[in-house]
Parts: C-alpha cells; sequence; structure tokens
C-alpha cells in the first residue's frame, strides 16, 4: 500500500468491457514521512470515490484486483482509502 495524491482525472471512451464503471484518477506517490512527491505518476482505478487534491491510499497488483471486484480486471493500481489525517513520530526522521 501507498500514499498518493490525487492530480487528475483520466477519461477513456473506448476501453476494456472489465474497465466500464470504473472511475480512473492519476495519482502522484508522495513519501507519507515528509509529504514530498516521488516516483512517477500512474493511473489508478477509484472505488471509493476520491477527488483532485486529497490524499489516497493505493493499492497495487493482485489486491488492486481484488479491490477492483474482480480478479480478472485489468488495473495495477486502486485507491482503496482518503487519508483524513496522520501523525508521524517526528524523531524517527531526525535519525534517518
Amino acid at each position: 500500500m501507498q500514499v498518493a495524491k490525487v492530480i487528475g482525472n483520466i477519461w477513456a471512451t473506448r476501453k476494456e468491457e472489465k474497465l466500464a464503471g470504473l472511475k480512473l484518477l492519476l495519482v502522484q506517490p508522495i513519501n507519507p514521512l515528509t509529504g514530498e512527491l516521488y516516483r512517477i505518476p500512474l493511473v489508478a482505478a477509484d472505488i471509493i470515490g476520491a477527488g483532485v487534491g486529497e490524499t489516497v491510499l493505493v493499492v497495487g497488483g493482485s489486491s488492486a484486483r481484488s479491490a477492483a471486484g474482480d480478479m480478472k480486471t485489468p488495473v495495477d493500481a486502486t485507491v482503496v482509502g482518503i487519508v483524513d489525517d496522520q501523525d508521524v513520530d517526528a524523531s524517527v526522521l531526525q535519525q534517518a
């Protein structure tokens, strides 16, 4: 599972049948300790109704397919939660 920021929406009129009805978001992974953006953005299926600007939890691989409702759904990432808040122990950051 990773933390990401929703940075946009993706629309695809023509797509694989199993993707019908799934909202697609563009998400940017973030470092949960520092909040800094890292890696490249990715497309994730949204099953919970997240929106642009929200911080979300994203799962990948078989967990993404399972969360999307069917192990045969062709997704690599699925948004499974919206982060309300987080609390990070600052002493961990100082040791790193």
